[in-house]
């Protein structure tokens, strides 16, 4: 298993697919396991994947100290994945929550990205609030399924604040383009491929820095893709629009059908849409 020292001394892993120039991939949950991302659909047949393990995820080691597990301070171990791959620009694709850690690294590094792709990312670390009523607009687009009666009944009891396990495991489908067997084993997987103390502590008091970080992406010089899923209840379209507002050179993609793993929903689709960006 590859492998190499962060700053502090942690030893971090990455697994590489494909060959080619290298992309980092930085996977959400927060902090789970890349093993999730798979190889993104077939995306290694056109670059190499390095998927990397953030620290206390996978098979990278756990940090003398948590408080390292918070986003800002993760900036510092892709840094040093890049110094250990000897690339002096590397392209960068990020999942989710993985997005605020590659908007600090792109606003802290600029001069150190290639080419940015952000695939439904979490808007939290730029400061975007997605409001209710553009997430139920969103799920009401699935009114045709058999499970969206039960599920859009649990999505507005949490809406107004009646939160159970309950509810949260009822709209699971919402997160789906496709509620099939392999999006229930990539459900079902979570609970094991997550690092829940290291979740805690990504978003932790000083994590983001929504204006710093927005300033510093106005600057940004870089490609950039957004990719949004049209039915991702997450990270919904509108609000993916947003989040490309800020950058000089940012293209917005929205996958027809698919949910917050478009890989997972129709991977010939965003292999080609992605594979085109990176090139």
């Amino acid at each position: 298993m590859p492998g190499f020292s962060a700053h502090d001394g942690t030893r971090l892993a990455y697994h590489v697919f494909g060959d080619g120039d290298p992309v980092i991939c930085l996977p959400g949950g927060p902090m789970r396991d890349s093993a999730y991302l798979g190889d993104l659909g077939g995306l290694s047949a056109h670059r190499r994947l390095v998927m990397f393990d953030l620290r206390g995820t996978g098979r990278s080691a756990v940090p003398e100290d948590p408080t390292s597990y918070r986003c800002d301070r993760l900036v510092d171990d892709v840094e040093a994945l890049r110094e250990h791959l000897g690339a002096d620009r590397v392209d960068l694709l990020a999942h989710c929550a993985g997005a605020s850690l590659a908007a600090q690294y792109a606003g802290w590094h600029p001069q150190r990205v290639g080419r940015l792709a952000l695939i439904t990312p979490s808007a939290i670390g730029v400061g975007i609030d997605v409001p209710v009523d553009v997430r139920l607009a969103t799920a009401r687009l699935r009114r045709d399924e058999p499970w969206f009666p039960d599920a859009y009944a649990a999505l507005e009891a949490i809406a107004a604040g009646r939160t159970t396990d309950e509810h949260w495991n009822a709209i699971r489908p919402f997160f789906h383009g496709r509620h099939d067997a392999v999006a229930q084993a990539l459900d079902a997987a979570e609970g094991e491929q997550r690092n829940d103390e290291a979740a805690a502590l990504y978003g932790a008091d000083g994590a983001f820095a929504p204006d710093a970080t927005r300033a510093a992406l106005r600057r940004f010089p870089s490609p950039v893709l957004v990719l949004a899923g049209e039915v991702d209840l997450n990270s919904p379209p509108p609000a993916m629009a947003e989040y490309a507002g800020p950058f000089p050179h940012a293209e917005l993609v929205v996958q027809p059908g698919a949910g917050h793993q478009p890989w997972l929903d129709e991977a010939a689709q965003f292999v080609a849409t992605t594979v085109r960006f990176l090139r």
